[in-house]
């Protein structure tokens, strides 16, 4: 079921159907919005939140659309919804959610965005990231392009370009150009936690798996997907059964 909310002046939309408590939160990452965990929902039930800049949220041109910006935010939409602790599922960009630290009970991070020293931004984010040129790349960006060069299904093309607008080339264009490093303290975050990889990321090197386990402060397991890309459950439809199992094993 889709629920909106102002949240802090700005509006908020977010997929949720039943959940055991504490609830699943999803969080998606660039280009993406809560579609994307469409089936992981029905496998679990749970929230699924278009972040601000995406989806069917505000994408207001004066929100912080930065680490910090959704770091801040984050435990707002949580306050709001009254949930003081989650089981966490992020992928990409949507690792932002890691700096909810000890609100996470039980955390499967997919592909994450590296929020260590030493991350290399991938060759796309580059672009973006470049005055511009990002923007020119932004308005190049279509169905053709987000297959050849993005690696994404002809559906999941279509999911993304539906709210592929302005306010979210912006967003995008604003995050990539907030800062130049993305650094949290992971070892906050003592939940349990697996680490999920596709094996043929284009864009973040499989051993960022690895280090990101040895940075976060509780017990850690690393699964590689071998023949998965950036999205391994796309690539591997077995992968939504691995993430499910993980985060729904903490409910007794």
């Amino acid at each position: 079921m889709r629920h909106q909310s102002v949240i802090d002046g700005t509006l908020v939309s977010w997929l949720q159907q039943p959940c055991d408590d504490p609830p699943i939160l999803y969080v998606h990452g660039v280009p993406d919005s809560a579609e994307l965990w469409t089936p992981f929902l029905e496998r679990t039930g749970g929230i699924a939140i278009d972040l601000p800049g995406f989806g069917r949220s505000g994408k207001a041109a004066v929100w912080p659309y930065s680490l910090a910006g959704y770091a801040a935010f984050l435990p707002a939409f949580l306050d709001h919804l009254g949930v003081d602790r989650v089981r966490l599922v992020v992928h990409d960009w949507g690792g932002v959610a890691l700096t909810l630290g000890a609100r996470i009970e039980r955390l499967a991070a997919i592909d994450v965005l590296p929020l260590l020293p030493g991350h290399r931004w991938p060759w796309v984010a580059r672009v973006w990231r470049t005055p511009v040129l990002g923007e020119l790349a932004m308005g190049f960006t279509g169905r053709r392009l987000l297959r050849r060069l993005g690696g994404l299904s002809a559906a999941h093309a279509d999911q993304v370009l539906r709210h592929f607008d302005h306010g979210t080339q912006r967003a995008i264009l604003r995050l990539c150009r907030s800062a130049r490093d993305n650094v949290a303290p992971l070892d906050a975050v003592t939940a349990p936690a697996l680490i999920v990889w596709g094996e043929r990321d284009p864009y973040l090197r499989p051993e960022w798996a690895t280090r990101i386990a040895a940075a976060l402060g509780g017990e850690t397991r690393v699964q590689t997907i071998a023949g998965a890309g950036h999205w391994p459950w796309i690539d591997r439809s077995e992968v939504t059964q691995i993430v499910t199992d993980w985060v729904r094993s903490s409910v007794s």
